[in-house]
């Protein structure tokens, strides 16, 4: 079972959602939690614990000068700037590459062969006997967050119960944390930013048919904007986190109320089975 924990906007305690979900299934069965919020990992905070890291390596050209006749070919495909010919030489930035492969592909003479750089990292941890902790981190000034998400993924591939943290918003990220998904879980907030940012994330999950639910977090009690927008896209809400004073001080010095309160361990647990419960996931 592959979980997403996702959210149309920053802030509205996506990471927190999906922690104590783990922590909370963690108790009785394996688990591993994968951050693919690249640009900011943050899952490991709330589970201190020593760790490895491997880097993250993707393929980019190098242009081999005797081969290479600066037809322009190479050029004009790509389309993120990352190569120019000029008059006596190619101009790479590798900065810009996405790693298509497509210069080597329309390249006449075979002058395009792949060389490897390093674009971000994976921390790998193991928190308790029953948890894995695996994040992915993109490199400064990098622009190749989806291939660090899908190496970051790799590493928790036919593990029986994932659950993922996507990155906030709708962008190449998102999709690729929810791609190969069997359910997802977004995480808002009731206000007008929320329900707008909801329905935008709930229209990605439904390109990529996945079932999903929705958890309301710090609720104060008039959730209406939010449940008409739930009900309007046909959006079961699993679970609902109040705003509350004690909530707030269990996550403010980096703990999980799944841990600190049975009860809250319960109802996610809940939430678990619920969600497994969606359009027949398993």
């Amino acid at each position: 079972m592959k979980i997403v924990v996702a959210s149309g906007k920053g802030g509205t305690g996506k990471t927190t959602v999906a922690a104590n979900l783990a922590f909370a299934l963690s108790r009785s069965r394996e688990v591993v939690a994968v951050d693919c919020d690249v640009e900011a990992p943050n899952l490991h905070l709330f589970f201190p614990s020593p760790a490895h890291e491997l880097p993250v390596r993707v393929p980019v050209p190098a242009f081999d000068p005797a081969r290479c006749t600066l037809c322009g070919e190479c050029g004009r495909f790509c389309r993120f700037g990352a190569i120019s010919v000029l008059l006596t030489e190619v101009f790479f930035l590798p900065d810009l590459c996405h790693s298509c492969g497509g210069c080597r592909y329309v390249c006449p003479e075979k002058a395009v062969r792949d060389e490897y750089r390093t674009v971000g990292s994976i921390r790998c941890a193991r928190p308790s006997p029953s948890l894995t902790l695996i994040g992915g981190a993109l490199g400064e000034g990098e622009v190749q967050g989806p291939a660090v998400v899908r190496y970051t993924k790799q590493l928790a591939k036919g593990a029986p119960l994932v659950i993922y943290d996507a990155p906030p918003g709708i962008g190449c990220t998102v999709i690729e944390t929810m791609k190969g998904a069997d359910a997802c879980l977004l995480v808002t907030e009731s206000t007008p930013f929320g329900a707008n940012d909801l329905a935008l994330a709930a229209e990605v999950a439904r390109q990529l048919e996945l079932p999903t639910g929705v958890v309301i977090n710090r609720s104060d009690g008039d959730d209406r904007a939010i449940r008409q927008v739930c009900r309007e896209l046909g959006l079961p809400v699993l679970m609902t986190i109040p705003f509350d004073r004690d909530i707030a001080a269990v996550q403010n010095r980096g703990g999980l109320i799944a841990r600190e309160h049975e009860g809250w361990s319960s109802r996610f647990s809940t939430l678990f089975n619920d969600t497994c419960g969606m359009g027949g996931a398993a």
